[in-house]
């Protein structure tokens, strides 16, 4: 008995060591400086892009209702505006892989495009962020 059982419990163990492996997968990119990481992530059938950027030398004025920081971390969904958020984590990851200068990025409705002057990222709608050390745009 336990000889015919070994092959269901191995398929079962392949099987849950796929499945935790593939939510732990990053997707997203880093610029080549470093200062700038994205990830995508798909919540629900929902597809958005968090990018956020470690130094900046402007800072936008956080808001009252905002306990946490603000100002370098953006979001979109593939659809509809993008906003600066209100955070407490960060999505910068040096596992990332490296976006070159020149190269776009898509995934799930969402291209960005990295530059020496930083990173440009827009979702169907064209809504989206410009992101660099001396200035961030919502759009």
């Amino acid at each position: 008995m336990a000889l015919r059982s070994a092959p269901i419990i191995l398929a079962l163990t392949l099987l849950l060591t796929a499945t935790a492996h593939a939510q732990h997968t990053l997707a997203g990119f880093r610029s080549p400086s470093g200062n700038i990481g994205c990830q995508f992530f798909d919540y629900d059938n929902t597809n958005t892009l968090r990018c956020d950027i470690r130094e900046a030398t402007v800072a936008a004025r956080r808001p009252a209702d905002c306990d946490l920081d603000f100002g370098r971390a953006f979001e979109m969904e593939s659809r509809g505006s993008s906003q600066r958020l209100c955070y407490g984590d960060t999505v910068m990851d040096p596992r990332l892989p490296q976006l070159p200068y020149g190269k776009v990025w898509q995934r799930g409705g969402f291209t960005c495009k990295s530059e020496q002057t930083g990173v440009t990222c827009f979702n169907a709608d064209r809504h989206g962020f410009s992101l660099s050390r001396a200035k961030q745009e919502v759009f």
